[in-house]
């Protein structure tokens, strides 16, 4: 095991009804606010209408700022920017899933930086001060609520990057599973893609002796596979929807990552896939994880086939662990299709002429590598997305 610190100040709020505490929790660090969302069922659902009388109740003046896409712009990034300097907020609420709360988190870095906010994402710059940021949550997905970490896309550069900083991590976040029932199969299904590749970015390590964060690992994996069948039959089942949202934050506040060196791949694969085609990050990750698998698991077979036994269950064969490596690979694949996601580029729509492209971009322009259990060039990454094609 790596020698390690873990600090994770984010308050947790769980349960029914929570979101009514959003007027109280916020006031205790601003007396005004920029209110951030996308739109969509947060209106329809009445949810923001319900923040802002709690807000107001609680003597908070409320600046609103609307508009978030998946895949969050910094165009808008900007905006809020702009928006909370001119009116002196030095707090952020946001109120959805990890597109709302990444873009949140970039507006509060960027308040009170004299450059442009896109020099953190393009690691021109290091953050060093940031407004807080408090989230309702409304997707288990990006474990954004109470991670370190933000991605942001550049429309104008069909680039999407991600900032790491601890002043990243929100105050609070209020999670009540009953505000999820509402999601589609489609944003279910994608949520847990993106829960399970943040497990398995961790997972995947060259660090020895990491037996309870591996056991932990299996146990995240093995519960978003059993939650997800049991969500899709009867969206209003809160058990599942509890343990799926739960698990979602698990997977990201960096517990399971103490002690080991991550993977993240696979993640910068799938940010040059979603930043030219702007398709859902969660859908992206369920192609590209598999066809990852597929070109790195004979660098650790016995890794590969534990995960097979321990998540889906695989007959432990002690003779054959390539065979067990590549049925779990198989059954992940199943599970993603199962629950309604692709495991393809051509059912994402995705065209394969801008393969080479995104090998290069995802790799300082072919001149190096991403990924730490697998250093991976251009030609290894171009090699996975000709396996996901």
């Amino acid at each position: 095991m790596d020698s390690f610190v873990f600090s994770n100040p984010t308050k947790i709020v769980f349960g029914r009804g929570v979101e009514s505490q959003v007027g109280s929790e916020t006031g205790n660090y601003a007396s005004r606010v920029l209110l951030h969302f996308s739109g969509g069922s947060a209106v329809k659902s009445g949810l923001l209408g319900r923040v802002r009388q709690s807000l107001e109740a609680s003597g908070v003046e409320v600046v609103e700022l609307g508009g978030v896409q998946p895949n969050p712009r910094v165009s808008l990034v900007r905006e809020g920017i702009k928006l909370c300097r001119e009116r002196d907020i030095s707090f952020i609420l946001a109120v959805g899933g990890g597109s709302v709360i990444d873009s949140a988190k970039a507006i509060a870095v960027g308040v009170p930086y004299s450059g442009d906010v896109w020099d953190f994402y393009d690691y021109a710059s290091t953050p060093t001060e940031a407004i807080g940021v408090g989230v309702v949550l409304t997707i288990p997905a990006a474990g954004s609520e109470s991670s370190s970490s933000s991605v942001i896309s550049n429309e104008s550069l069909e680039l999407k990057r991600g900032l790491t900083s601890e002043l990243l991590r929100p105050c609070f976040a209020l999670m009540n599973p009953e505000l999820t029932c509402s999601l589609s199969p489609w944003q279910t299904a994608c949520g847990a893609a993106d829960i399970m590749a943040h497990v398995m970015e961790r997972y995947f390590t060259n660090t020895k002796n990491v037996e309870l964060t591996d056991n932990l690992c299996e146990a995240a994996l093995r519960t978003v596979v059993s939650s997800v069948p049991k969500i899709l039959a009867d969206p209003s089942d809160y058990a599942a929807r509890s343990e799926l949202m739960w698990t979602g934050t698990i997977a990201h506040n960096d517990i399971l990552g103490t002690g080991r060196e991550g993977d993240w791949g696979s993640h910068s694969i799938e940010h040059e896939i979603s930043a030219l085609y702007d398709v859902a990050h969660g859908a992206g990750l369920a192609v590209v994880f598999p066809a990852w698998m597929k070109h790195v698991h004979g660098h650790d077979v016995a890794r590969f086939a534990r995960f097979a036994v321990r998540v889906f269950g695989v007959d432990e064969d002690f003779f054959n662990p390539e065979a067990i490596a590549l049925e779990g690979i198989r059954r992940l694949e199943s599970f993603f299709r199962m629950i309604g996601l692709p495991v393809r580029l051509s059912e994402l729509g995705v065209p394969t002429d801008k393969i080479q492209l995104m090998a290069e971009k995802c790799t300082v322009k072919g001149h190096g590598t991403t990924g730490n259990f697998v250093k991976l060039d251009a030609a290894a990454v171009r090699k996975i997305l000709e396996l996901a094609s």
